[in-house]
């Protein structure tokens, strides 16, 4: 009796043994990556409304309000996001916008891509939070549809009322689509030549946006020729080609 006891104990404890979670050694580690966006004209650091700038056609203008979506962001091949609804809106006139952290696979990696707008589906999806919220002055209710890139100021050459120039790029479909997936490099001439993700460290990488490559491209944007674009179209897509060329990485950081 008493070995049968026995059997019978030893059976039940390599059965709640074999019932505990075994501790998966194909979790994927992962690290932190940061990035921030550094606005430029020509260069230098974008001043909201105090900066006095001339674009390459001799005109003169300034800015007050820069903002643009960024969104999928991927990690030399791969989705370095926590899931694809990832969703950044980048405003010159808010820092705490200007960087974003999520968690990213522990690898080494040389190049980083975006898309720059707000993905089709997300579209027409109606009323949406966070970044995506309508508050936020990126939503056009009248079209159902974001503005994937924002610029508003003044000139003297626009023949708008009180001189406005306003460029609010948007159309997410057909022909006529501004959405841009944006592919960037480390630049061979930077110290720091990859973005080592390495479990609970943090790497950066800083990229630069200058808008002066807004005026010029595939398309001379002149204000006293076209001050204010405000709906989807193929002047918007145009404007689009120019910027999508906007991007640089500027430095790297393995912390």
């Amino acid at each position: 009796m008493k070995t049968i006891k026995f059997t019978m104990i030893c059976f039940f404890s390599l059965l709640l043994v074999s019932c505990q979670k075994t501790p998966s050694n194909t979790e994927q580690k992962t690290g932190t990556l940061k990035i921030s966006f550094k606005n430029l004209i020509k260069g230098a650091p974008m001043q909201i409304s105090t900066g006095a700038y001339t674009n390459g056609f001799g005109e003169q203008y300034n800015i007050t309000k820069f903002k643009y979506y960024i969104s999928h962001v991927v990690l030399g091949g791969l989705s370095a996001t926590s899931s694809n609804d990832s969703y950044y809106l980048i405003d010159e006139t808010n820092a705490a916008s200007l960087s974003f952290s999520f968690d990213a696979p522990v690898n080494t990696y040389s190049t980083v891509s975006f898309l720059l707008g707000v993905d089709s589906t997300r579209n027409v999806s109606g009323a949406q939070t966070g970044a995506l919220d309508p508050l936020n002055d990126m939503f056009w209710t009248w079209n159902s549809g974001y503005i994937m890139a924002k610029m508003e100021g003044v000139s003297p050459q626009s023949t708008v009322v009180n001189n406005k120039v306003e460029y609010h790029i948007g159309g997410f479909a057909g022909a006529n689509s501004v959405l841009k997936t944006i592919n960037l490099s480390i630049p061979p001439s930077l110290p720091v030549l990859t973005v080592n993700i390495r479990e609970a460290k943090t790497s950066e990488i800083t990229i630069n946006a200058d808008f002066d490559k807004w005026w010029q491209g595939t398309f001379n944007l002149k204000i006293a020729n076209n001050p204010a674009v405000t709906t989807p179209g193929a002047l918007a897509k145009s404007i689009s080609d120019n910027y999508r060329t906007m991007f640089s990485i500027a430095e790297i950081k393995n912390y």
